[in-house]
């Protein structure tokens, strides 16, 4: 079967279901729709965005290795290759300051650069690193703190040269890893039965049992001090952040519809988006108390994984099969 054909099918079957769904919600609509949706010459699943000092010069990451550039601040993408040889490799993880840049993935993968992305140098990572690197986030000139895909963590102060263990043991392989600004992680375990969470100065993390019988999906930090949950079934939690085991009653912005969410994002400390399967995107204007849905992206053939806001006016949800959602405007939705 050829890659149209299939792909064809794809797209009439999120069609198909999403048609038959859209009589099961009753959530009100947005009445403006803030995504411009875009789709990448690329079948890989997106990953990770970020951009340089220049507000203009971005860079996307996914899987199969795929690399795109903008020097438009997101409007458009160019595909750029890096020679890898026969490996297949997906980058999980990309992070900028001034000109400095990083990216990471999957299997072992560290590449650097301090021109903006105009060259990128691969570093070697020792053979026993725990697990595979996961995340990569740029600290300030020099320096890094990476994490992988069992818990370890590890910062760098001299260019990747050498690398110090913030954490002494590694929590086990993981669903989703998050990190707040004040530089504490949250992670779910990879059956989403329990989660941890580490604080800088401890020497190991902090098993939390979930919540409720379903098994947790991915959680993070909020803008307003709060962390957020999300559990099978489209629940959404959020806990203070003074306790990490204390959290508000579950709720299900979507009730009576089967999209599962993936992934939460702050846009203002008031604003938080909501990207889930099958081209499910909601958002709250009052920190999650009531809910709206875009209904104009429904039609976009691609589960929505991650929401990036590099700032206040710019953001991205990522999707599989190169669908990215750009955002266009500032202006509230009513």
């Amino acid at each position: 079967m050829s890659l149209f054909v299939r792909k064809l099918k794809q797209i009439l079957v999120v069609l198909a279901v999403a048609f038959f769904c859209a009589s099961c919600s009753n959530v009100p609509s947005t009445s403006y729709n803030p995504w411009n949706a875009q789709e990448l010459p690329t079948e890989a699943r997106l990953l990770d965005v970020a951009f340089t000092e220049n507000p203009n010069v971005g860079w996307l990451v996914g899987s199969q290795a795929a690399l795109f550039e903008t020097a438009d601040g997101g409007e458009t993408w160019q595909e750029q290759k890096l020679e890898l040889g026969d490996e297949k490799v997906t980058f999980t993880s990309v992070s900028f300051i001034g000109q400095e840049g990083w990216i990471v993935g999957q299997p072992s993968i560290l590449l650097h650069t301090t021109d903006g992305g105009k060259s990128w140098s691969r570093i070697s990572l020792s053979s026993k690193l725990p697990g595979s690197p996961y995340s990569i986030l740029a600290l300030a000139p020099n320096s890094a703190e990476m994490t992988t895909d069992v818990g370890a963590i590890y910062k760098t102060e001299d260019g990747a040269k050498t690398w110090k263990a913030l954490v002494q043991e590694a929590v086990g392989v993981v669903r989703n890893l998050s990190r707040s600004a004040e530089g504490e992680y949250i992670a779910v375990s990879a059956r989403g039965n329990f989660y941890s969470t580490w604080q800088p100065g401890q020497t190991a993390w902090v098993p939390h049992q979930r919540t409720s019988s379903r098994r947790l999906q991915n959680m993070g930090f909020g803008k307003d001090g709060r962390r957020w949950s999300i559990a099978r079934g489209g629940q959404i939690q959020f806990g203070s952040s003074e306790d990490a085991e204390t959290w508000d009653e579950a709720q299900y912005p979507e009730i009576g519809t089967s999209w599962g969410l993936l992934d939460v994002a702050y846009r203002t400390p008031e604003e938080i988006w909501v990207s889930g399967g099958s081209g499910n995107l909601l958002v709250s204007f009052d920190e999650g108390k009531t809910w709206q849905k875009d209904r104009e992206v429904e039609d976009v053939p691609s589960n929505l994984y991650k929401i990036v806001f590099n700032s206040r006016d710019r953001g991205f949800v990522l999707g599989d099969r190169g669908f990215l959602l750009t955002y266009k405007s500032q202006d509230k939705v009513a």
